[in-house]
C-alpha cells in the first residue's frame, strides 16, 4: 500500500507538471503575440506622424539636412533609428545604430520599394531585438524612396521570461496543492473505506463479523458494486458457518436435519446429469415498476424457498407466468433471464397470458371452479365452457414453452405445482416420454361424489396421471384421489401401493406434508429469545396504541389471506363469543387480523370483504371502550419479516380454517416462537392438524367450542404452553420444507421408466417407499 501511494504521488507530479508546463507554454505565445501586436500598432502610428517630414526633407535632397531629421525624429519618437533610402534602396541617411543596421533583412526594403506598400519584420543580432517598419515615401504619383523605423522589441522577451518565472511558482504550488489533497481524499474515500471493508472480512474469516459494523452507505458510496458483493458473501459465510454449526451440534446429538446446502446435494446427487424443470403459474421474481426504475422483488412463497436450493444446484429452469408489470422489460427475445439478480444460477422462462385469460384460466376455472369443488366450505363452484376451453389453451402453452426449454435435455426432471396446471404432465409426457414428470396439488382432494361436480372431471384426472408422481399434503388427500380415479376412468387402482395404472402408464401417489424454512440453525438460547420477545411485544402495543388506539396486555394474530376458506367470520364471531362467555378478558385482550386481499375481481371473495368488515365493526361496537377495542383488521399485504413480529409478539395464534390442504401460518407461527411459548388454535380441518397434535384443535364451525379453546389457550399454564410448544417446533424442525422438497424429487427420481406397454408397474424403489410412506403412515 505504501509504494502504491508513492507511485500515485509521482504520478500526480507528473501529470500536474506536464499540464501546467504545457499551458504556461501557450500562454506565453498568447503573451507575446498581443505585445508583438501592439507594438507594429504603436510602430505604423509612428510611422504616419513623421512621414511628411521625411518627406518634405526629400524634396530639398540635402545629405545634411536628412541626416539631422532622422536623428531629430529618433530624438522625438523613442525609436532605436530612422533611416532613409531612395527609390532604388541606396541608404541616403540614417540614424540607426550600426550593429543593428548590419542586421537589418534587406528584402524587408526591397518589398516595399517594390510593391509600394508598408512592410515589417521582427529581427534580433547581438543584445539587440527589434521591429522594422518601411514606409514608402510619395511625391503624388511617383515614388520617392522609402523610410524604415527600427523599434526596440526586447521587452517582449523579457516579459515572457517574467511569465515564465511566476509560472514556476505557481506549478510548484498547485503540484503541492493538488497532491496534497489527493493523497487527503484518497486516504479519506479510498484507504479508509478499503480498511474498513479488510477488517470486516478479516473479522468475517475469523468468525466475528458480529464485532464490526457495517460501513455506512455514505462511506461505500464508492464501492457500491463492491459493497454489495462483500455483503453478499458475508450472508453466505454466516449462513455456511451457520449450517456447519448446526450440523455439527445436531450430528452430535444424533439428530439429522435439513438444510438448503443438504438439499442441494441430495438432489445433485440424485439427479445426475438430468436437468430439473419447475413449473408454475406464479413467478419466483417480479420485475415491477417503481417510478423511472425497476425494481425485482420476491412474491411471498415457501415454494421459492423449497425448490432455489433445488435450480441452483443443477442449473434448472422455472418456467412461470409473468405477472409483473416491468416483466418484459427483463427478458431476452426468447422471454428468458437468469435469476438471480445478484447470483444467477438458474434460469426463469417466462410466459405470457392476457387479461382476458388471466380472467377465465385464473379467476375462472382455476379460482371460481376447482378451488370451491376442492374446499369443503359450502361456496358453490361456477364452471364455465369458455373457462375450460380457456384452462386447456394455457395449459398447453406452459407445455410448449417447457418442451421448449427441454429440448437439449436428456432425462429431464419436471416438477409441475398445484391446481393451475392440472392437464400439463399428460401433454409433457406424450411429447417427453423419457421425462420424469411429478405434480404436485397444494390444495384439499375431496371425496369421489363432490369432485363429480366437474363436468370435465375425466380431463382433469386423465392430464394428472400423466405424471409418473402425484403429491398430495396428507395421506386423506391420496385417497381420495385413488377413489376418484377408481369411480372415474377405466384404469387399475393399486390401494395397498398406492398407484394408478392407465392405458399402459403408471402412477404414483404419495402423501408429503409441505412445511416452512426451520432448518435449527440458529435457534438462540431460549431465555434469551425470551428476552428479546417480550421486546417485540412491547413494540407490538406500542404500534397499536400509535396507530389503532388500543391499548391490551394479550394479543392473539391471525393471519390469512381474505378467503372464504379461512374461516375469519367464525373467526371474528368467536372472539366476540369470548367476551360475552368470559367477560373478565376485556379491556386485556385484543385480536389482530392481518387480511391480505385477495381475488378481488372474483364476487363471492369481494362480498367476503364485505362480510369481514361488518363483522369487525360488530364485535368492536358490542365491546370496545374509549381506550380498547378487541378486534383491531389490517387489510394489508404484509412483508415477512412484520408477519414475524406479529407472531413472535402474540400470545396466541388462531387458524380456524374451514378446509385447508395445509395451512402453513400455523407451522410459521411454531417456528417464529424460538422462546418455546405460545398457544396455537387450530382447525381440525387443515392438513397441518395431522402433524401438530399438540395444538388446540377445534371445529370452526362450533363457535362456542372456539371461544372455549381461545379461553382455555388464555388460562394454560406456562409449563404447558411450553411443553406442548417444543413438541411442535420438533415436529416442523424435522419435517421441514427442505426434506419435502428432498422426498419428492428423491421419490421422482427413483421411479423406474419403463415401456408402456406389456410393463411391469412402475414402482418406487423399497427404500425411498420404506423412509417416507411410513413415516406418513405414522402421522395418518
Amino acid at each position: 500500500m505504501h509504494s502504491f501511494r508513492v507511485r500515485l504521488i509521482l504520478a500526480l507530479i507528473a501529470s500536474v507538471t506536464v499540464v501546467s508546463v504545457a499551458s504556461t507554454y501557450f500562454d506565453v505565445l498568447a503573451h507575446r503575440h498581443v505585445l508583438r501586436e501592439d507594438l507594429e500598432r504603436r510602430t505604423k502610428w509612428m510611422g504616419m506622424s513623421v512621414q511628411s517630414d521625411v518627406q518634405n526633407a526629400m524634396v530639398t535632397g540635402d545629405p545634411t539636412s536628412l541626416l539631422q531629421i532622422t536623428e531629430f525624429l529618433k530624438t522625438r519618437t523613442g525609436a532605436l533609428g530612422l533611416a532613409i533610402y531612395d527609390p532604388h534602396g541606396q541608404l541616403l541617411a540614417s540614424s540607426i545604430p550600426a550593429e543593428i543596421m548590419e542586421g537589418l533583412k534587406r528584402g524587408v526594403m526591397q518589398k516595399s520599394l517594390q510593391n509600394g506598400a508598408e512592410m515589417g519584420a521582427f529581427g534580433h543580432g547581438g543584445d539587440w531585438q527589434w521591429l522594422e517598419e518601411v514606409f514608402p515615401i510619395h511625391n503624388g504619383t511617383q515614388l520617392q524612396g522609402a523610410m524604415a523605423i527600427v523599434v526596440d522589441a526586447g521587452y517582449i522577451h523579457a516579459a515572457g521570461n517574467d511569465l515564465w518565472r511566476r509560472s514556476f511558482w505557481r506549478i510548484l504550488a498547485l503540484v503541492i496543492l493538488i497532491v496534497a489533497i489527493t493523497v487527503g481524499m484518497v486516504r479519506w474515500f479510498l484507504m479508509r473505506p478499503m480498511s474498513r471493508i479488510a477488517e470486516r472480512l478479516r473479522h468475517l474469516r475469523t468468525g466475528r463479523a458480529e464485532d464490526v459494523p457495517l460501513p455506512s452507505t455514505v462511506e461505500l458510496s464508492l464501492f457500491s458494486s463492491l459493497a454489495r458483493e462483500m455483503e453478499n458473501l458475508a450472508e453466505s459465510l454466516k449462513a455456511a458457518r451457520a449450517a456447519a454449526a448446526a450440523e455439527a451440534r445436531l450430528r452430535d446429538a444424533g439428530e439429522l436435519l435439513w438444510t438448503a446446502e443438504r438439499l442441494a446435494v441430495h438432489v445433485r446427487n440424485k439427479a445426475g446429469s438430468s436437468r430439473i424443470f419447475v413449473v408454475s403459474n406464479r413467478e419466483p421474481y417480479m420485475h415491477i415498476q417503481k417510478g423511472r426504475e425497476t425494481v425485482c422483488v420476491v412474491p411471498p412463497s415457501g415454494l421459492v424457498t423449497a425448490l432455489e436450493p433445488v435450480l441452483r444446484a443443477c442449473d434448472g429452469v422455472w418456467v412461470a407466468s409473468g405477472s409483473g408489470d416491468a416483466d418484459a422489460t427483463a427478458v431476452d427475445e426468447f422471454d428468458r433471464l437468469r435469476v438471480p439478480p445478484d447470483e444467477p444460477r438458474y434460469t426463469l422462462r417466462r410466459v405470457w397470458l392476457s387479461q382476458e385469460e388471466e380472467a377465465q384460466y385464473y379467476d375462472g376455472f382455476a379460482n371460481e371452479g376447482l378451488w370451491p369443488l376442492c374446499h369443503i366450505a359450502h361456496t358453490r363452484p361456477i364452471f364455465r365452457a369458455a373457462d375450460w376451453e380457456c384452462y386447456q389453451r394455457v395449459n398447453q402453452r406452459f407445455a410448449d414453452a417447457l418442451l421448449a426449454e427441454m429440448e437439449d435435455s436428456a432425462e429431464p426432471v419436471v416438477f409441475a405445482q398445484d391446481y393451475h396446471l392440472a392437464l400439463l404432465p399428460q401433454l409433457v409426457k406424450k411429447a417427453r416420454p423419457d421425462a420424469r414428470v411429478a405434480i404436485f396439488w397444494h390444495i384439499p382432494w375431496p371425496n369421489p361424489e363432490a369432485f363429480g361436480i366437474c363436468p370435465w372431471q375425466a380431463e382433469l384426472l386423465d392430464g394428472l396421471l400423466g405424471a409418473d408422481l402425484i403429491g398430495f399434503h396428507i395421506p386423506l388427500h391420496c385417497h381420495n384421489f385413488l377413489a376418484t380415479v377408481d369411480r372415474v376412468l377405466e384404469s387399475r387402482t393399486d390401494r395397498e401401493h398406492m398407484s394408478v395404472r392407465r392405458r399402459g402408464h403408471s402412477t404414483v401417489v404419495r402423501p408429503y406434508p409441505v412445511s416452512v424454512t426451520f432448518d435449527g440453525a440458529s435457534r438462540p438460547d431460549a431465555m434469551w429469545a425470551r428476552v428479546e420477545i417480550e421486546q417485540e411485544r412491547e413494540a407490538a402495543r406500542e404500534r397499536l396504541q400509535s396507530e389503532f388506539g388500543v391499548r391490551a396486555e394479550s394479543l392473539m394474530v391471525g393471519v390469512d389471506r381474505l378467503d372464504y376458506t379461512k374461516g375469519i367470520v367464525e373467526r371474528l364471531e368467536a372472539v366476540g363469543q369470548l367476551f360475552e362467555d368470559y367477560p373478565w378478558h376485556r379491556e386485556r385482550l385484543t385480536m389482530v387480523q392481518i387480511a391480505a386481499p385477495s381475488r378481488t375481481r372474483i364476487p363471492s371473495y369481494a362480498d367476503l370483504q364485505r362480510r369481514v368488515r361488518e363483522t369487525v365493526e360488530r364485535v368492536n361496537s358490542t365491546h370496545q371502550t374509549a381506550r380498547w377495542k378487541p378486534i383491531v383488521l389490517i387489510e394489508q399485504q404484509c412483508d415477512h419479516e412484520e408477519v414475524r413480529h406479529w407472531y413472535r409478539a402474540a400470545d396466541m395464534c388462531l387458524v380456524t380454517s374451514l378446509h385447508d390442504g395445509m395451512n402453513l401460518v400455523a407451522k410459521e407461527f411454531v417456528a417464529a416462537r424460538d422462546d418455546e411459548d405460545g398457544v396455537l388454535v387450530l382447525s381440525k380441518f387443515t392438513g397441518a392438524a395431522v402433524e401438530l397434535r399438540d395444538a388446540l384443535l377445534v371445529n370452526p364451525y362450533d363457535i362456542a367450542g372456539v371461544a372455549e379453546a381461545i379461553h382455555r389457550g388464555l388460562e394454560m399454564s406456562s409449563d404447558e404452553r411450553r411443553e406442548r410448544m417444543r413438541r411442535m417446533r420438533r415436529q416442523v424442525m424435522e419435517y421441514n420444507i427442505y426434506l419435502w422438497a428432498a422426498k419428492i424429487l428423491g421419490d421422482l427420481r427413483d421411479v423406474r421408466l419403463e415401456p408402456a406397454e406389456g410393463a411391469e408397474l412402475r414402482r418406487i424403489t423399497s427404500a425411498s417407499v420404506s423412509s417416507g410412506e411410513l413415516a406418513m403412515k405414522k402421522l395418518a
